[in-house]
C-alpha cells in the first residue's frame, strides 16, 4: 500500500501480509496515524524539489541509499539480522518491485505533473495490490470490491485524462507522467503480493531494511550513470535527505507501530490522509495549483479505495438484516 509514499510500499506490504494484533485498545494511535500520513505526504514534496535537480534515477538511488544506511541499524538493534540473512534473495529482489523501480517512476513522474496529483494516484496503490492477488492468487474480490475497483479506475481515466495538475513549464510528456505513476501502483503491487508469496512470517525490519539494500544495488550503477554534470544545490540534498530518513526510515517505525497498536485496518486509513497532507504542502510550499475537477476526480478515486480495500461495504445492512432473520 510506500513512495511511497511513497512508501506506501511498506502501507501494501503490512496490509496484505499477516499482521500482529492490536497491543492495546488506547487512542494514542491516532497521532501515529497523522504524524505517518504527514510525513508520507511531504515525501512527494521533496522528492519533487530533488528530481528537479538530481533528475529521476540518481534522486530514487540516493533516497534509497540513505533509507538503507537508517533501516540497517534498527534492523541490528532488533535482532532481526538473522532473519535477513536467511532470507537475502527474496528481500533483495522484493526491494527493487518496492522500492528502486516505484521511487524512480514517482521522480519521474514529478517532473511534469504535480505532487498533489502523483498523491492521488499512488492512493491506488491497494487497488492494484487486490487486482495482483486476484491474477496470483486467484483471490476473487466480493461485488462490493469490484464496484470500488471500477469506481477507483473511472476517477484514475477522468483525471488522466484532464489537464489538472499538469505542471505549465514543460517537462516530460504529462501523459507518460500519468503512466509513470500508475506503473509505480503496479510494481508497489506485485510486490506486496511477492512478500506475502515469499516473505511471510519474516520480521518487518528484516523485510523493510533488505528491500531497502535490494533497491540500493539495483540503483547504484544507473545512478552514478545518470548522476548530474552540476552538482545539485544544498536544498536538493536536504530534501532528499529528508524524504531518507524521515519520510522512509522514520514512517517504517511509525507504520509498523501503527500496525502493532491499532490493527491493518485502522492503519490502511493513512491511504486516504496522505494526498490531503501531499496536497496541502503543493499549495503552501510549491505555489501548485489544485482545481475543483482534481478535487471531484480525488473524491472518486477515494471512494473506489474505500470499497476495493473492504473499508467500505456495499449492502452491508441487507447481508445483516438477512443472517439475522429467522
Amino acid at each position: 500500500m510506500s513512495e511511497g509514499e511513497c512508501t506506501a510500499s511498506a502501507e501494501v506490504q503490512a496490509l496484505t501480509a499477516p499482521a500482529p494484533a492490536p497491543q492495546k485498545s488506547s487512542r494514542s494511535w491516532v497521532i501515529d496515524l497523522v504524524l505517518l500520513a504527514a510525513l508520507w505526504g511531504a515525501s512527494f514534496l521533496f522528492m519533487r524539489i530533488g528530481a528537479a535537480e538530481f533528475g529521476a534515477i540518481p534522486t530514487a538511488g540516493v533516497r534509497v541509499t540513505i533509507a538503507m544506511l537508517v533501516l540497517l541499524p534498527l534492523m541490528w538493534m532488533r535482532g532481526q539480522t538473522g532473519d535477513f540473512v536467511r532470507n537475502w534473495k527474496a528481500a533483495l529482489l522484493v526491494g527493487v518491485s518496492n522500492s528502486g523501480l516505484p521511487f524512480a517512476l514517482f521522480a519521474f513522474a514529478l517532473l511534469s505533473i504535480n505532487s498533489g496529483l502523483a498523491a492521488v494516484l499512488n492512493a491506488t496503490v491497494p487497488m492494484f495490490g487486490a487486482l495482483v492477488a486476484w491474477a496470483w492468487f486467484r483471490e476473487r474480490p466480493d461485488n462490493s470490491r469490484l464496484a470500488g475497483l471500477v469506481i477507483g479506475f473511472v476517477g484514475v481515466a477522468l483525471l488522466a485524462g484532464h489537464s489538472a495538475g499538469f505542471k505549465s513549464e514543460g517537462g516530460v510528456s504529462p501523459v507518460w507522467a500519468v503512466l509513470a505513476c500508475l506503473g509505480a501502483c503496479l510494481s508497489y503491487g506485485i510486490s506486496a503480493n511477492a512478500t506475502r508469496r515469499y516473505l511471510t512470517g519474516v520480521p518487518a525490519f528484516a523485510t523493510a531494511a533488505g528491500s531497502q539494500v535490494g533497491a540500493s544495488l539495483a540503483l547504484a550503477l544507473p545512478t552514478w550513470y545518470f548522476w548530474p554534470a552540476q552538482m545539485p544545490s544544498t536544498q536538493a540534498w536536504l530534501a532528499l535527505l529528508a524524504v531518507g530518513v524521515a519520510c522512509t526510515g522514520l514512517a517504517y517505525v511509525l507504520f509498523f507501530r501503527l500496525i502493532a497498536h491499532a490493527g491493518p485496518q485502522r492503519a490502511l486509513t493513512v491511504t486516504f490522509l496522505v494526498p490531503v497532507f501531499a496536497v496541502f504542502y503543493g499549495v503552501i510550499f510549491l505555489d501548485e495549483e489544485i482545481t475543483s475537477w482534481m478535487l471531484m476526480c480525488a473524491a472518486v478515486i477515494v471512494c473506489g479505495v474505500a470499497l476495493s480495500t473492504g473499508l467500505v461495504r456495499l449492502g452491508r445492512r441487507k447481508k445483516t438484516e438477512a443472517a439475522a432473520a429467522p
